[in-house]
């Protein structure tokens, strides 16, 4: 474990939502914020997962971690949760866009359904619940951080991500243009775009075969020869949330180990696999996603 760069109270005083908190890199992040003095929120749609990743991320500080099921492609119940935070605890200081769904699939096979999941997810989730955020910032005369989690796809799109490409470009678009629109309020916007960083689910999803492997989750595409961390990305993130950089707004930063540079980033790769490695990945993605349902009792 590497020893953090920050002091333990660099977020003390900060409130911070992470969406899509009970998994992955949001529930990795959300220990290390709290390790830094934050008190965090988090939102997902399995209660069962977030009360785990909860307890596990404010094992450090007791009563430091608070959790909501929500499903952040639904506006009334985003504002719903968003009054619960304001009225029970305070406004939020800090709204980490970290909900998000993806598989890899050839284009002309996607289902209407699959790709509405995957672009409303992250496109939609993301703007509801900046949109929720910001609205009470500004009526209270708060200012607030807006961070989201992106990939390089944003500057250079794709191959069999189609849906995820999209979505994060707009909330790539979005980073930008609130930026501007909001900065008279004291609220920033930015965005954070990492390279593989290895996660459960996420790695199921993106790298079910051996055949799939050739894509954007292997470390020989990056020129720094490894993957990334979470403790890395934390360190970016709180830099982001603190009050060091109140001048830095509407960027979205790479971080990726020279990945976009080199390659790009993508899963152009794929392009190599057959018909019945599309039906293997397909069977296998189909198994993870049924497990995760199960954990949320659907």
């Amino acid at each position: 474990m590497t020893t953090s760069p920050f002091r333990p109270d660099t977020l003390a005083g900060k409130r911070i939502l992470i969406t899509g908190g009970g998994t992955g890199l949001g529930r990795g992040v959300a220990r290390h914020l709290v390790e830094h003095g934050a008190e965090v929120h988090l939102w997902g749609r399995r209660p069962a997962v977030l009360e785990e990743a909860a307890a596990e991320a404010s094992a450090s500080r007791p009563g430091s971690v608070h959790f909501q099921a929500v499903d952040v492609r639904q506006p009334d119940m985003v504002d719903a949760a968003m009054d619960e935070i304001w009225t029970l605890h305070g406004p939020l200081t800090g709204v980490i866009n970290n909900a998000a769904a993806n598989f890899i699939a050839p284009t002309e096979t996607l289902s209407p359904r699959g790709f509405e999941a995957v672009s409303s997810t992250v496109m939609n989730g993301s703007f509801n619940t900046t949109h929720a955020a910001g609205r009470r910032w500004i009526a209270g005369g708060d200012k607030g951080v807006v961070l989201s989690t992106l990939t390089t796809w944003v500057w250079t799109g794709s191959a069999f991500v189609v849906p995820s490409a999209m979505g994060k470009a707009a909330v790539h678009a979005m980073t930008m243009s609130l930026a501007v629109e909001w900065a008279k309020y004291g609220i920033r916007l930015n965005a954070l775009a990492p390279g593989p960083i290895p996660t459960d689910y996420a790695w199921e999803m993106l790298n079910p075969t051996d055949k799939s492997s050739v894509g954007a989750t292997q470390a020989d595409q990056v020129p720094a020869g490894r993957m990334g961390t979470i403790e890395e990305l934390a360190n970016l993130t709180i830099f982001l949330l603190s009050d060091a950089c109140d001048y830095l707004t509407g960027q979205t930063i790479a971080m990726d180990g020279g990945q976009m540079l080199a390659g790009p980033g993508t899963f152009a790769g794929l392009t190599s696999m057959t018909a019945e490695d599309w039906a293997q990945a397909k069977e296998r993605s189909k198994a993870a996603t049924a497990a995760s349902k199960a954990q949320r009792g659907v």
